[in-house]
């Protein structure tokens, strides 16, 4: 069981940047895929960025391509993602996913392991 903790969340205004982190507890994580989702108050769970294990293939979300950068230290058991350009739609949690299971890349539903998630607030 990979444990997954996300971090860098925080308040910040229309138009900051933040970076958040995702760090594993085990190597074995530069094996996985790895990808965050967000999910706003009442609404459900969106697809934000997915990263292969060594980094070749970048997918984005259509509401943060060209904003958001996702990336991997696989000495460090870490992936990033730079947030810049922030919106006031970008205000949610946060969560990092591993271990995809096959199907559509953006289907939280096929993730196995998850992170607590971080909260980004971003004011108009």
């Amino acid at each position: 069981q990979v444990q997954l903790v996300e971090s860098g969340g925080g308040l910040v205004q229309a138009g900051d940047s933040l970076r958040l982190s995702c760090t594993a507890s085990e190597r074995a994580f530069s094996r996985y895929a790895v990808a965050w989702f967000r999910q706003a108050p009442g609404k459900e769970r969106e697809f934000v960025a997915r990263i292969s294990w060594n980094g070749d293939i970048l997918t984005y979300g259509d509401s943060v391509r060209g904003r958001f950068t996702i990336s991997r230290d696989n000495a460090k058991n870490t992936v990033l993602l730079q947030m810049n350009s922030l919106k006031p739609e970008d205000t949610a949690v946060y969560y990092c996913a591993a271990d995809w299971r096959g199907g559509s890349v953006d289907d939280s539903s096929k993730y196995g392991y998850w992170g607590r998630g971080t909260q980004v607030t971003v004011s108009s």
